[in-house]
C-alpha cells in the first residue's frame, strides 16, 4: 500500500477536511453579510410622539370643471339716420306766380325819347321839359299789350295825357300806358297777363297831339321813372 492510501484511509483525514469546509463557509457567509450591511442605507428611527403630531398627507385638491358659458348672439343695432334740422315751417299761403315775361306793348319807331335828366323840346307845347317814357308810332287803332304780368292800378282820363292805364307788376315795378282810344277793355283790380290786350292806340293826349298817333309808354320803380328801354330789354 502506498502512502497517500494510508493517509486516506485513516480517519483523521476526514474530520481535517470536514472542519477546513466549514471554516472556509462560515467565513464566506460573514464576507457576505459585511457587503450587505455596508449596501443597505442606514435605518433612521422616527420617534412616536413625531409620528403621532405629523399632519396627514394633503390630498390633492379636485379641479374644478370650468363653467361652461353660453355665448348669444349679438343683435343688430339699429343704425340711427342722423336727425334732419328741423325747418321754421310758414303758415302763409303760398300764391302761385306766373312766369315773369316782358313784351314790347307796340312795335313802331321811337318818336320822342326817355329823358328824364335833361330837357327835350315838346313841340305841341311848344316847350323844353323833361319826357318821362317813350314815344312809339303806330297807326290810330292798333292793339296795345300789357308789358307784363300785373294787376291793373288805375284807369282814368288824364287832362294832358289822354286815356291812361297803369298796371302794377313784382318788384315795385308800374308801367304807364298813354294816349289811348277811350274806353279801354279792362279795368281797376283786374288781373293781366303779359301780352295781354289792354287798350288801342288814339289821339287823347293833348300835351303831345303833335306828334301824331302813337303810345306814350313809360316804366318807374320804386316810384323814380327809368329808362322803358331797360325794362325791356329784361
Amino acid at each position: 500500500m502506498s502512502k497517500w492510501d494510508a493517509i486516506k484511509g485513516s480517519a483523521g483525514f476526514f474530520v481535517t477536511m470536514a472542519v477546513c469546509l466549514l471554516v472556509i463557509g462560515v467565513s464566506g457567509y460573514y464576507l457576505l453579510l459585511d457587503r450587505e450591511e455596508e449596501e443597505l442605507p442606514p435605518i433612521v428611527e422616527t420617534p412616536v410622539e413625531e409620528l403621532a403630531v405629523s399632519a396627514p398627507a394633503e390630498v390633492p385638491a379636485e379641479k374644478e370643471t370650468p363653467a361652461v358659458v353660453e355665448v348669444l348672439a349679438a343683435e343688430p343695432m339699429e343704425e340711427e339716420s342722423p336727425s334732419m334740422p328741423e325747418l321754421e315751417i310758414d303758415d302763409a299761403p303760398v300764391m302761385a306766380e306766373a312766369p315773369r315775361l316782358i313784351v314790347t306793348p307796340v312795335h313802331g319807331d321811337v318818336v320822342m325819347a326817355f329823358s328824364a335828366d335833361e330837357l327835350t323840346y315838346n313841340p305841341t307845347l311848344e316847350d323844353w321839359r323833361t319826357h318821362d317814357g317813350v314815344d312809339l308810332q303806330a297807326a290810330s287803332g292798333t292793339t296795345v299789350l300789357a308789358a307784363c304780368n300785373g294787376t291793373v292800378l288805375s284807369v282814368r282820363d288824364d287832362a294832358l295825357m289822354g286815356t291812361t292805364v297803369v298796371v302794377e307788376h313784382t318788384g315795385g315795378y308800374q308801367t304807364t300806358y298813354a294816349n289811348l282810344q277811350s274806353h279801354p277793355p279792362v279795368e281797376a283790380g283786374e288781373m293781366v297777363s303779359a301780352g295781354q290786350i289792354i287798350g288801342a292806340v288814339g289821339t287823347t293826349a293833348t300835351a303831345e297831339s303833335a306828334q301824331g298817333p302813337h303810345l306814350h309808354f313809360s316804366v318807374s320803380k320804386d316810384g323814380e321813372a327809368i329808362n322803358p328801354h331797360e325794362f325791356l330789354e329784361e
